[in-house]
């Protein structure tokens, strides 16, 4: 679950504080963006040229002069000239958009790099899809479009009541009454705009985690016969989406029908005040027909106010998504020194390690302690949820454990550059995730340049060689999303052989041999010991068929090291190792770790 936003609404000031942030992002890009503002402010120098060479043109006519060629010209000429210049300034300005928004997702992309098991605890797949996507995309829109219909609505004010005052200043007076009204309006129409776009971007960040679970989780939607259920509930969840929508356009909408009932107050002004002023001759009727072009000038880009409050105010909220995330610090610091060695021999030292989960009531790991040998092999069992995962991560530092508690060649691995660490001590998960890449390019997944010959090699040790010859396009076979067109243990073998072809100084294998057969594991497990006589590898596994090839095992419980040693050693001891060695060898592998569940 995404957290709740703390404040529903989005006044002025948060508006602008949230936006604000965004110029380390525009900065690089301001002079674009001054360029196409300037250009802006030509243009409606140039519009204005048109009401006042109508003007006089309407005003010769008046008197009898019908030489009408140079004012004809120059309406020509200016229309011309400010159609290329709106196009020049509008360039610029979508160009900034464009840059800005690629940078956004950028950054954005960077910054969920940095994070870990914590960050993506607290936020969904789907929501970050959702602020990736669509909050990027509102504040592209609002540099694009939102900050062109601002500037032309600030210059139109300027450059049409500045003619507005020298063709009638007491009638552009009787104009100015209704404008507090519209400051009052905006104000509370702004307010209502920002609690509903700050709804509106949680529900889609809501419809985002819906379907992305209800994709990824398919197989056990369609095996459960769920479907029905699952339609009714993303029902629920778009309706949801779809009320604080139309909440927002009805907001939107009675804005924008407001504004047209201003102009229609102000032209009903100047029919009345105005028509009297040229039937005395106070007013010529040129500058008439002129001042009532620049009334329309100021007030068409009034019209779409609601459209322009409800562009910054969701681009608003976007801007605070985004930067919850900016702002957010990563969770396992790079701080490399110059201690680390530049290669790793293998030795691997835990030191009273103790680690627990955020919010959680008990040690996951407690006071754990352990030494693996350059070149050894180690096995590590236990119990489901006895910490063995956790301790894996915290080498790797995918979670960062805590400070001088495990050390590699000697050397904290808070102190190793975290890509050497993760390069040369390889972890192979337990959840086999495979890219909806060719099989190939999931192998030599961290160095695509990698020859035929080490890909083939690994895939043989993996025990995948003949599962590749078998298929039609051998390596270059294009795997579906997560590897769903591979069996479990195809998956396995694969992320296996992933691991493999690294070459580690030290490998850990999370697991990896579960949803493959005895037979198969003997050949990767033999594969192992060729392979790997003088480079430590970390075996994790609930199978003491796997554990007993292993130079040590340790035996974990609550988070603790219950007992280790070699494989007759620990049956002479008579412990939990000795009892669940009775049962697979009893009782087969289905039922073994549920059954010493029970006993213990």
């Amino acid at each position: 679950m995404k957290p709740t936003n703390d404040e529903p609404t989005l006044p002025a000031t948060a508006l602008l504080a949230a936006l604000w942030q965004l110029r380390r992002f525009i900065g690089p890009h301001r002079r674009g963006l001054y360029i196409g503002i300037a250009a802006f402010g030509v243009a409606r120098l140039f519009e204005a040229m048109v009401p006042v060479l109508t003007a006089v043109s309407i005003n010769r006519m008046a008197d009898g002069d019908f030489d009408l060629l140079y004012p004809v010209l120059g309406i020509i000429g200016a229309v011309i000239t400010r159609y290329c210049v709106v196009s020049f300034a509008r360039f610029n300005v979508r160009r900034v958009a464009l840059k800005v928004s690629f940078d956004l997702r950028q950054a954005f992309f960077h910054k969920l790099q940095e994070q870990g098991a914590e960050f993506f605890a607290q936020f969904s797949i789907g929501d970050m899809m959702t602020r990736a996507v669509a909050d990027i995309s509102l504040i592209q829109r609002l540099i694009s479009m939102g900050t062109i219909l601002l500037i032309i609505m600030v210059y139109a004010t300027v450059v049409g009541f500045g003619f507005m005052l020298y063709y009638s200043p007491w009638l552009t007076l009787l104009l100015l009454p209704p404008m507090p009204l519209v400051f009052i309006y905006a104000q509370y129409s702004a307010k209502a705009m920002g609690a509903a776009s700050a709804q509106v971007q949680d529900r889609l960040s809501d419809l985002g985690t819906h379907t992305q679970e209800n994709l990824s989780g398919i197989r056990t939607i369609q095996a459960m016969v769920q479907e029905e259920n699952e339609i009714e509930r993303f029902a629920a969840t778009n309706q949801a989406y779809a009320d604080v929508f139309y909440e927002q356009g009805r907001i939107n909408s009675a804005m924008s029908s407001w504004m047209p009932s201003l102009a229609a107050i102000c032209s009903l002004t100047i029919l009345g005040y105005g028509g009297s002023q040229v039937l005395d001759g106070t007013l010529a009727i040129g500058d008439f027909v002129a001042f009532f072009m620049f009334v329309n000038m100021v007030v068409q880009p009034f019209r779409v106010a609601g459209f322009i409050v409800n562009l910054f105010q969701r681009a608003g909220v976007a801007s605070r998504r985004l930067f919850e995330v900016f702002d957010r610090p990563a969770e396992i610091t790079d701080a490399p020194t110059a201690e680390a060695p530049t290669e790793i021999a293998g030795a691997l030292r835990i030191d009273h390690l103790s680690y627990r989960y955020p919010g959680a009531t008990a040690d996951a790991i407690s006071d754990l302690s352990l030494a693996v040998a350059p070149g050894e092999t180690v096995a590590i069992m236990g119990r489901v949820g006895s910490g063995k995962t956790t301790l894996l991560k915290q080498i790797v530092r995918l979670i960062d454990p805590t400070a001088d508690s495990i050390f590699v060649d000697g050397i904290p691995v808070a102190e190793y550059p975290l890509t050497q660490l993760r390069t040369q001590v390889a972890l192979v998960p337990q959840d086999p995730f495979l890219f909806a890449e060719p099989l190939k390019s999931n192998i030599t997944y961290d160095d695509p340049a990698r020859s035929l010959e080490r890909i083939w090699e690994a895939a043989t040790s993996a025990d995948l060689k003949d599962t590749i010859s078998d298929f039609p396009e051998q390596l270059d076979t294009l795997i579906g999303e997560r590897g769903v067109t591979l069996s479990g243990g195809q998956k396995q073998r694969a992320t296996l052989a992933r691991g493999l072809i690294r070459n580690a100084p030290i490998l850990i294998l999370d697991d990896c041999f579960s949803a493959v057969d005895t037979e198969t594991e003997e050949h990767i497990l033999g594969e192992l010991k060729r392979l790997r006589q003088k480079q430590t590898t970390l075996l994790v596994s609930h199978r003491v068929s796997t554990a007993r090839h292993a130079d040590r095992i340790y035996v974990m419980d609550a988070g603790r090291i219950l007992e280790s040693g070699r494989h007759d050693e620990l049956l002479e001891n008579r412990g939990y190792y000795a009892e669940l060695e009775r049962v697979q060898r009893e009782g087969g592998e289905e039922d073994d770790l549920e059954r010493l569940r029970v006993s213990s």
